[in-house]
């Protein structure tokens, strides 16, 4: 694997190794909680993770590749807890403004780790590929299923997917003008709701 890479949950063989990368994700949330992008250092993650310096680099090699992880890991967390649930709404739109308005809630109670996922995404370059795509996986997934269009074992087609990534990119361009101070909450809701009725209609 490329080492500029992170080291994904695929890739330790043991449980130990496991255990290493979700307390360093875990040091890496409440870090940013607390004070944000700048708050969350590399020797400051160590420490709280109880690493070595040296171990974090390889598992995470910096800062971005371990914030875009963590981003990653949160939509995880956040399809599981939607995995098995039917989604309201009666129209792929509806579900979809459902899933995005859900998840956007949650990100904006942390504003600090909301700012903190949301600047590296921004900052994140070719090194970061890898953690990048598994983000957009994650955002692609809950959206076409949102659409109903994963529903009975159903693979979504090649077009519902590049409406799903567009979707995805407005709704991330979103969170980067609140996270920036430029635009609100109310905002976010009304730039959602609008590409998602031209989108899917």
């Amino acid at each position: 694997m490329n080492a500029l890479n992170s080291l994904t949950q695929d890739d330790l063989g043991s449980a130990a190794q496991r255990d290493r990368r979700k307390r360093i994700l875990d040091a890496t949330i409440a870090l940013a909680s607390r004070g944000g992008f700048d708050a969350v250092q590399m020797r400051a993650v160590a420490e709280q993770a109880d690493v070595a310096l040296g171990t974090l680099y390889r598992y995470f090699p910096s800062k971005i590749h371990l914030l875009v992880s963590a981003l990653g890991r949160e939509f995880e967390r956040s399809q599981a807890a939607m995995t098995g649930k039917p989604i309201p709404g009666e129209t792929a739109e509806d579900r979809v403004n459902f899933v995005l308005g859900r998840t956007t809630k949650i990100l904006q109670k942390d504003p600090n780790l909301t700012e903190a996922l949301t600047r590296a995404f921004m900052f994140a370059d070719a090194s970061v590929s890898a953690e990048i795509d598994h983000v957009g996986m994650m955002l692609t997934g809950f959206l076409t299923e949102a659409m109903g269009t994963r529903t009975h074992d159903a693979e979504p087609t090649d077009e519902e997917i590049a409406i799903a990534r567009v979707i995805g990119d407005v709704w991330l361009s979103s969170l980067v003008g609140w996270v920036t101070g430029r635009s609100s909450a109310t905002d976010v809701e009304k730039s959602m709701s609008v590409a998602v009725r031209l989108l899917l209609r």
